[in-house]
């Protein structure tokens, strides 16, 4: 009954006994007043995008029920909205959302009730659940406003939203865009300088720039950015995102010890002899090159981000001499690109004429390869291109931190790959120069083809043949994981 009273209510056709009679169900009975709100705001929400709205901006051959509000409509819902006054005012002191956990946040606390203020988060990530039951993750540094418990101003920073059926119609509004949820688990990007990003990772959003006449209905797998007025589709940045289920790990993780556990193992490192550099990038002043601060494996730590073509990190390591031995690691959280390869570490050139320097690379099949200038494979070798891949696939389908190890040992003739701490393969090689280092970089190496796009945390450069245990328990002291 409430719902057919509701659906003539928005299409203008209630009669003024059953406008009486709604008003009765919506002052008695909370489950009403909920279904009320929900058709209510996804009402409002659609509407104004509702003429012509499709992908490409052509008519839409999907329409609502919509229709003109009569006179008569208004008058009622004036009244009701006199009646209903009361229940709104109160519904209006109710949280917007509540924190459910604050990781390497000092600004908020758990349990924190959030309304209409501004708040502000310079470090760490915020998981929150709104009035409706959406969940949010929000990573710093952010700052952001609740409008309502379904409507969010995000001025600056970084949000995952995993919205139920209750919370259809939230929308996340930016500073050059807005994106309208309609059931679905997306995340939405705001830089501190540029334009928002939408990306959708399962359900349909749909997206509208800030001044822009067209809509776009957006599914899974889709993302854009808003640009000048328009939506220019980019790739999905699969990894960029923190997801609710994701947060509760991480938090997991901090409230174990794992952080004061992975400090204590890289101290270590730093005494080892052979280190050739080890980067923790919890400070930037020394760093140099094109890249975006942001939130480390840690929450409330920092590694440096890729996104663009041109993104990169400058290195300057091992000086002008060979290394016989050499072992690499490091923890990423890469997106999956269709890109042919991303540059983890490259040095500078790849010169016939200086054989043995090193690219450390991802393929486009996401298998992990180090080749090196002037190296060739043995005869029992059976490599795709000509250069040691790993076996397995390094990177998850979507998101997460996983620690990827290389070592190269040109005595021995063998590269040997590890997943998360775990032996993967091995390769014989036939000619095995000594390792070259120098200038590098980390990121884009001033090609399209090496472009890398998601982040990098503690890069480790060893100048000696780490072993399966030694790489075991670099992994396991330093994930961020329980």
């Amino acid at each position: 009954m409430s719902t057919k009273l509701i659906d003539a209510y928005l299409d203008g056709s209630l009669t003024a006994p059953e406008m009486q009679q709604l008003n009765a169900l919506l002052l008695s009975d909370a489950e009403v007043r909920r279904e009320f709100a929900e058709i209510l705001n996804m009402d409002s929400a659609l509407a104004a995008m509702a003429a012509g709205w499709t992908k490409d901006g052509a008519p839409a051959a999907r329409q609502t029920h919509w229709r003109a509000r009569s006179p008569r409509w208004i008058a009622a819902a004036a009244s009701g909205a006199l009646l209903l006054s009361g229940w709104w005012w109160q519904n209006s002191q109710h949280a917007f959302a509540t924190v459910e956990k604050a990781a390497g946040v000092v600004e908020m606390a758990d349990g924190s009730a959030l309304r209409d203020e501004s708040h502000e988060i310079k470090a760490g990530s915020v998981a929150l659940v709104t009035a409706r039951g959406a969940r949010i993750v929000i990573e710093a540094p952010a700052e952001f406003r609740f409008e309502s418990a379904q409507r969010l101003h995000m001025k600056r920073g970084r949000l995952a939203a995993d919205v139920p059926p209750a919370a259809k119609g939230f929308t996340v509004i930016t500073p050059t865009g807005d994106a309208i949820d309609l059931g679905t688990r997306f995340g939405v990007d705001v830089p501190s300088s540029g334009s928002a990003e939408v990306h959708v990772f399962q359900g349909e959003v749909i997206a509208k720039a800030s001044g822009a006449k067209a809509k776009q209905s957006l599914r899974t797998g889709d993302a854009i950015t808003f640009d000048q007025g328009a939506s220019t589709s980019r790739e999905l940045r699969s990894s960029a995102f923190i997801q609710a289920d994701e947060m509760s790990e991480l938090t997991a993780g901090l409230a174990a010890g794992r952080r004061a556990q992975s400090d204590a193992a890289l101290e270590k490192w730093k005494s080892d002899s052979a280190l050739i550099a080890l980067l923790d990038f919890e400070t930037d002043d020394a760093l140099t090159g094109i890249f975006r601060r942001v939130q480390g494996r840690w929450p409330g730590s920092h590694a440096p981000e890729f996104v663009n073509v041109g993104d990169h990190l400058k290195l300057d390591v091992g000086g002008d001499r060979d290394w016989p031995q050499l072992s690499l690691a490091a923890w990423v959280r890469l997106d999956r690109l269709g890109a042919p390869y991303q540059s983890l570490f490259h040095t500078d050139g790849w010169d016939s004429s200086n054989p043995g320097q090193v690219h450390w690379m991802i393929n486009r099949d996401t298998t992990m390869r180090l080749a090196l200038i002037g190296n060739t494979l043995s005869r029992d070798a059976n490599e795709r291109d000509g250069h040691p891949d790993s076996r397995t696939s390094v990177l998850p389908e979507q998101g997460r931190w996983v620690h990827l190890a290389t070592v190269y040992d040109s005595r021995a003739k063998t590269v040997r790959f590890y997943l998360n701490g775990q032996f993967d393969k091995q390769t014989l090689l036939h000619v095995a120069h000594p390792a070259r280092l120098g200038p590098s970089q980390i990121g884009n190496w001033n090609q399209q083809d090496r472009k890398l796009s998601g982040r990098v945390d503690e890069l480790l450069l060893l100048g000696r043949a780490m072993t399966d245990d030694e790489i075991y328990a670099l992994h396991a002291a330093g994930n961020p994981y329980r």
